[in-house]
């Protein structure tokens, strides 16, 4: 369903795009992240995804990577290291700033779970080409980047 907006075309066209946008990103986020076991958020796997691939990270950069506002992200944190997953370490060189990083039982949980996601999206994009994948690749990141 397309917008109901009445206005000129640049907007209408915009605002279709929009709805296209949000719907098509809603629902494949919602298939990708269904090999999340219960209780695990979309934020919990982005951090643990994260520091998987980064590795340990001070909780403002951990935020600023996953666009998520700090208090959001000290919640998640608290939840992540209540489980086990995740600890938290003063900075030695500067004791203002906390790491997070991930424990052994952390490290082993997203090893095993990283894999069915990585499946998960791969099926998504199937039904777009190489080329196809490339260029929608881009003009995400065109409209992502725009001030």
């Amino acid at each position: 369903m397309g917008t109901r907006h009445r206005g000129p075309i640049e907007e209408i066209n915009a605002l279709n795009a929009f709805i296209k946008l949000q719907r098509a990103a809603e629902s494949v986020s919602a298939r990708v992240h269904g090999a999340l076991p219960s209780g695990l958020t979309v934020t919990q796997f982005g951090v643990l995804e994260t520091l998987h691939h980064v590795g340990p990270l001070c909780q403002s950069e951990l935020a600023d990577k996953l666009l998520k506002s700090g208090g959001n992200l000290t919640l998640v944190v608290d939840n992540l290291e209540k489980a086990g997953y995740v600890l938290r370490e003063r900075d030695p060189a500067d004791r203002r700033f906390v790491v997070v990083k991930l424990t052994p039982r952390g490290e082993a949980f997203i090893t095993s779970l990283f894999p069915k996601i990585v499946t998960n999206v791969t099926r998504e994009m199937s039904v777009l080409s190489s080329t196809e994948l490339a260029d929608f690749g881009r003009l995400c990141k065109k409209i992502g980047l725009q001030s």
